[in-house]
C-alpha cells in the first residue's frame, strides 16, 4: 500500500470478527499507508453483503499487503485462507510476527514483487475468490496486475481496486474491458471499487 507516509498513522485497528480491535503496526517503510478505516469499514460491509456473510467460503489474495489490514481483516471475518504479499523484508517480518501472535494458520505470508508472485500463483494454477489489490501509486501497476488477477480469480470472484484514479471511465481503457465496477466510491484522494469479470455468473 502507498501514500504520503507522513500521514500514516502508527497503528490501524481490525474492525471485526475473531481479532476485532487487534492493532496492527505501521512500520516506517517508504510509501507505506494502511487503508483508511472508514474506506476498509464501507468496503467490508459490501464484501459482507455479496457474500451473503459466507466468509468460511473464502479464500483471498492480498497483494500488496503492506500493514495487512485488509487480509487479516478478511481471515479475521472467517476467511478460510488468506495470502498476503509484501515485498519490503521488514514490513513482511512484522506480517510474520502478527501471524504468530494471532496463531492464524489460516494466513500465509510470503515476501516478494507482487507482480511475480502473481505470475507464480498463476503457474502454480492457484485460485481465490477475493483479490485485494492496492499498489503503490503513479507507477502503472494496474494495467499490468489486473490480467494476472483475472487467472487467478475464481468463477464468480471478486477484486479490491484502490486507486489514485476512478475505473469506471467511460470508454474504459483497454486493460478495463473485461471488468465490471460492482461496487465504487470515493474517501478525498482515494478511489475505491469492486470488480468483476464481466460475463463470470
Amino acid at each position: 500500500m502507498s501514500k504520503d507516509l507522513r500521514s500514516a498513522p502508527q497503528q490501524v485497528r481490525l474492525i471485526a470478527g475473531s481479532w476485532k480491535r487487534t492493532p496492527l503496526p505501521i512500520l516506517p517503510a517508504t510509501g507505506l499507508r494502511p487503508t483508511p478505516s472508514r474506506v476498509r469499514e464501507t468496503v467490508f460491509s459490501w464484501l459482507t453483503h455479496l457474500l451473503d456473510d459466507r466468509w468460511e467460503t473464502v479464500a483471498c489474495l492480498d497483494l500488496f499487503a503492506g500493514s495487512g489490514a485488509l487480509g487479516f481483516e478478511a481471515a479475521s471475518r472467517g476467511a478460510h485462507r488468506a495470502v498476503l504479499i509484501e515485498q519490503s523484508a521488514a514490513v513482511a517480518q512484522q506480517l510474520d510476527v502478527i501471524r504468530a501472535k494471532l496463531d492464524a494458520a489460516q494466513v500465509t505470508i510470503l515476501r516478494g514483487d507482487a507482480i511475480k508472485s502473481a505470475q507464480r500463483l498463476l503457474g502454480q494454477a492457484e485460485r481465490f475468490d477475493l483479490i485485494f489489490v492496492d499498489p503503490p501509486y503513479g507507477y502503472g501497476l494496474l494495467p499490468a496486475i489486473l490480467p494476472l488477477c483475472a487467472g487467478l480469480l475464481s468463477v464468480d470472484g471478486m477484486v479490491y481496486v484502490e486507486a489514485e484514479l476512478a475505473l469506471d471511465t467511460e470508454p474504459p481503457p483497454a486493460w478495463m474491458q473485461e471488468w465490471e465496477v460492482i461496487r465504487n466510491s470515493r474517501a478525498g484522494q482515494v478511489f475505491f471499487h469492486l470488480l468483476r469479470r464481466r460475463n463470470s455468473l
